[in-house]
Parts: C-alpha cells; sequence; structure tokens
C-alpha cells in the first residue's frame, strides 16, 4: 500500500491524500494506482501539499465515495530494495522464530496507525502484536524466509493459577 484517499476538499471532487511513500510528493510518480483488489484504477494529479485531483471524480459526492480507499502500486514499478533493505509487504509470510530458534508463528500483516509498524504473527491458536524494532526483531532474513523476534516480556501474558480455561 502507497497510499490512502482522505476526504473531500472542496466541491470540485479533490480529495486529501495520505501517503506512505518515502517522499509524500513521489505517489504521483506511480499514478494510475489501484485499490486492494486491483480491478479500480485511479489516476493521480497533485495539486499542491496533501490535496489531489482523481482522473474522473468531478465532484464532492464522487469524491466522499472514495474515502477510505487504499491505494496500491504494482510490484514491478518500486525501486529495487538494497541489500539489507526489503519494502514492508515482503514481511508478510516469513516464519517468525525465536533467538532460541522456537517457531512462534507466521507473519500475517503489518501494520502501521502513527506510532510505528508492529508485525501481526499467528501461532499456536495465538495472535503475537510485536512492535517492528530492532530490539523486537533483530534479524529480517527474506531470503531465508524468517524473521527472528525477542517477544518483549510485557506483552507475555502467562494465566494465573485457576485461569487457565477461563474464558
Amino acid at each position: 500500500m502507497v497510499g490512502e484517499i482522505g476526504r473531500p476538499h472542496g466541491v470540485r471532487g479533490l480529495v486529501r491524500l495520505r501517503a506512505f511513500t518515502e517522499d509524500p510528493a513521489a505517489i504521483a510518480a506511480y499514478s494510475p494506482l489501484t485499490d486492494a483488489s486491483g480491478t479500480r484504477r485511479f489516476a493521480i494529479t497533485l495539486k499542491g501539499g496533501d490535496i489531489a485531483a482523481i482522473e474522473g471524480v468531478a465532484d464532492r459526492d464522487a469524491a466522499q465515495r472514495l474515502t477510505g480507499t487504499k491505494l496500491f502500486v504494482e510490484r514491478d514499478r518500486l525501486p529495487a530494495t538494497e541489500e539489507e533493505e526489503f519494502y514492508l509487504t515482503d514481511l508478510i509470510g516469513l516464519a517468525a522464530v525465536t533467538e532460541g530458534g522456537e517457531r512462534l508463528g507466521t507473519v500475517r500483516a503489518v501494520e502501521d496507525h502513527g506510532a510505528g509498524p508492529f508485525l501481526i504473527v499467528d501461532g499456536a491458536g495465538r495472535e503475537h502484536l510485536l512492535p517492528f524494532t530492532k530490539a523486537v526483531v533483530p534479524v529480517v532474513d527474506v531470503a531465508g524466509g524468517r524473521v527472528t523476534v525477542v517477544p518483549p516480556g510485557e506483552i507475555i501474558v502467562r494465566p494465573e493459577a485457576g485461569e487457565e480455561h477461563a474464558a
């Protein structure tokens, strides 16, 4: 995901655009962008700051219907990564193992709600939310298909005596 369409701006179909590219203005270089399914295409023209025009969107009502639409670019249009560099989407599907080699699960998603990215790891009937920091994820081996994690102690909640089966 490289961006998200925000709320309308004015009455002529302009929108606020939230870009997730390193340089927010670079999102326009990847236009046209697609929705999550890849079926809808959006030709974006930046108008200044975070304001953008979307081809075919001419009024506030049409812009309002697009609010919250997540924007994607085809992988082959992204710049190649450097050595020891990766896209966060590359982490999805990797095995998450502890430093001792114990399998914790598989990275299901990488999310960022403003305080920094975190990994969602599914394994053994549990979901682990792990901050994506060097301290918690010291090794990322995309080619080897795994990330090494050091779960912070404060997120490990063990049941107290008698709570093992409490619902």
